[in-house]
């Protein structure tokens, strides 16, 4: 597909803090720890991390946040910008590439992958797969995304990695409308999901290259977390497979 020549735009973390608000509207039929398959390959734990563990993030994100290849709106070849912000850490990626230094913004070489992430990931495959799956995760890429007040992430597939292994995706903040689709269509019928602050989603095996995305984040539905602006943050790690 190629990438944009316009480039991303850079921007910056709000200062403020987000307003302490109440989790649980749509939260009616969660049991927190509950794995649970939804399809082949697709693995939900709901309440995961710790609401400390969740505040640590958002203070390392903030961090990962701040330039040389800080957060930025991507922007897709055909030239518009993406509505949410993205930092990476081990590969920088844009659509529809990876790097090693951020090529659609500043040019500064990539942050590395801190070695708590990559075990966090390790983790993560070990409570959804199993053991040998945790002990053969290679994570060596992390996408953070920040959806803030109207965000939102068309359909696609994670197709740039040549690794098959699983893809890790961790919420938090507000809730969010995750969809899926299907490996070979975008279109319906559609899997629904409600993915809340803390929630562990993984996908792997027969729905790696599932298209999926999320058309909609509602407003003051997560809990407080220091430092979060208003809106989700998501972590993907993943395992590339490329080569240096």
């Amino acid at each position: 597909m190629g990438t944009s020549l316009a480039g991303g735009v850079p921007t910056v973390l709000p200062t403020y803090q987000r307003s302490s608000a109440q989790q649980g509207t749509l939260a009616l039929d969660r049991c927190e720890g509950e794995r649970r398959e939804i399809s082949p390959g697709v693995v939900l734990v709901s309440g995961w991390l710790t609401p400390n563990e969740q505040a640590a993030l958002v203070d390392q994100f903030r961090e990962w946040a701040l330039p040389p290849a800080g957060l930025r709106h991507p922007r897709v070849p055909r030239g518009h910008l993406m509505s949410v912000q993205s930092v990476c850490l081990g590969w920088h990626w844009q659509p529809y590439a990876y790097s090693r230094t951020a090529d659609d913004t500043d040019g500064a070489p990539v942050k590395p992958l801190p070695p708590a992430i990559a075990r966090l990931g390790r983790r993560a495959l070990t409570d959804t797969f199993g053991s040998r799956a945790g002990l053969e995760f290679r994570p060596d890429a992390v996408i953070a995304n920040l959806y803030g007040p109207g965000a939102r992430l068309g359909l696609h597939q994670d197709a740039e990695e040549p690794s098959p292994a699983p893809v890790v995706t961790i919420s938090i903040g507000d809730t969010c409308l995750f969809r899926i689709a299907g490996v070979d269509r975008r279109t319906s019928p559609f899997i629904d999901l409600h993915l809340h602050s803390g929630d562990l989603l993984v996908f792997g095996g027969p729905s790696r290259r599932i298209y999926h995305g999320v058309p909609k984040v509602y407003d003051n539905t997560g809990p407080h977390v220091p430092g979060l602006p208003a809106g989700r943050l998501s972590l993907t790690i993943r395992e590339t497979g490329l080569g240096d």
